[in-house]
């Protein structure tokens, strides 16, 4: 991918006091010494844990044994593999489950049922009892089944409030993707609708009436109406769309914003895009983290935890992070050692899980566990450049 530098750095004078003064500064080069009258960055404690000596638990589509996960157990897509493997946030992996190709985006439905979206179709694992219960072909050609940050296939995927759809977006190499819907009854795929360019998030409103595809390589979401599959585009591109295809600077991941519905898009750690969509009305707020950002999500009251890669230009931007905003804009940023993907809140929304699968270069097998209250910070070995991450 093409590097495009930003057109302008104007967003960093954009920083409210009010925010600038909680953040914790994340991996800065070494060279850049911090601003007059700035607290020194603060780093937290990392300590690392290898995998259980025992081994993981073999993989339930082997017919063995396994007991049902235990509450706030993770599930992470392991796209450097065909298998899906559950984590104890405490000691590592403790067994895995082969769903299909590369696995990327994951959804958990109220009855355990979880949905991952592979580049062979959307594969269905039973939780409890550790076991791929169907793989759902796609609709959309995407050519060969192949593996790689630019493979076709499966990419976002949700549910809808009720658990009756599962919404994936399929990438087509070298085209526009596709929405495809599919009944979680029969475990068929009854429509289909073109959206952007490589879906790499799909989200679903809380009524459930409209749902969102986040292309990534066509600077926009796709809003489509549940009921009609009527679709709106709304450009989301806060540094413009200079560079086309080989900008870094595009939508990656969506929040849904609990109080209003809106959207939030995280970019480079400076800039927060706002849509409406209803009105296809853009807002953009001010971040402080300065890194390429991510996954996103956001926590019933509102909070927002967006992931930091690393720096697109060394000299200029910050390191790996974890951004956490509260609804009324002020953040922490915990730095973290080395890009990670995407991010899934503990129940009690005390600590955060970071997968450090990342779609590009430079990824590694495990999540960061994040104390959010001390700032500490857990890498745990689990999985195979895990990237969807759920909290069962």
């Amino acid at each position: 991918m093409t590097k495009i530098r930003r057109p302008s750095r104007t967003a960093r004078a954009l920083l409210p006091a009010a925010v600038a003064a909680v953040l914790l500064a994340g991996c800065a080069e070494a060279d850049e010494a911090p601003a007059a009258g700035a607290a020194a960055p603060t780093s937290p404690a990392v300590t690392v844990t290898p995998p259980p000596s025992a081994g993981p638990a073999p993989s339930g589509t082997k017919g063995a044994a396994a007991a049902a996960p235990a509450s706030g157990t993770l599930l992470v897509a392991d796209f450097g593999s065909d298998t899906v493997t559950f984590v104890d946030p405490a000691r590592g992996s403790t067994g895995s489950v082969r769903v299909g190709t590369a696995p990327y985006g994951l959804a958990l439905g109220k009855d355990g049922r979880a949905w991952v979206a592979t580049a062979e179709g959307v594969a269905v694992v039973d939780t409890a009892g550790r076991r791929r219960l169907a793989l759902v072909p796609y609709r959309t050609d995407t050519g060969p089944v192949t593996t790689g940050e630019y493979r076709g296939g499966g990419m976002g995927i949700a549910l809808s409030p009720d658990g009756k759809r599962a919404y994936v977006g399929v990438n087509v190499p070298g085209g526009n993707g596709t929405l495809e819907v599919i009944d979680t009854a029969s475990l068929k795929v009854v429509d289909v609708v073109e959206v952007g360019r490589r879906p790499f998030d799909v989200d679903v409103s809380r009524d459930g009436s409209a749902v969102y595809a986040t292309n990534h390589d066509s600077f926009d979401v796709t809003v489509v109406d549940a009921d009609s599959l009527g679709t709106r585009r709304v450009e989301v591109a806060p540094y413009g769309t200079e560079g086309g295809l080989g900008s870094w600077l595009k939508p990656h991941y969506t929040a849904v914003r609990p109080s209003d519905g809106k959207l939030l898009l995280p970019f480079e750690g400076e800039r927060l895009a706002v849509v409406d969509p209803a009105t296809g009305r853009v807002e953009i707020e001010s971040m402080t983290a300065n890194t390429h950002q991510h996954g996103a999500t956001v926590t019933p009251d509102g909070t927002l935890l967006a992931v930091g890669t690393g720096p697109i230009d060394p000299h200029e931007d910050r390191g790996p992070s974890l951004t956490v905003r509260s609804p009324g804009g002020a953040e922490r940023v915990y730095p973290l050692d080395g890009p990670h993907e995407d991010v899934a809140v503990s129940e009690d929304g005390r600590t955060a899980y970071v997968t450090g699968g990342f779609t590009r270069d430079g990824y590694w097998d495990g999540i960061s566990v994040v104390d959010l209250g001390s700032g500490e910070v857990k890498r745990l070995a689990a999985g195979s450049r895990p990237l969807g991450v759920v909290v069962l």
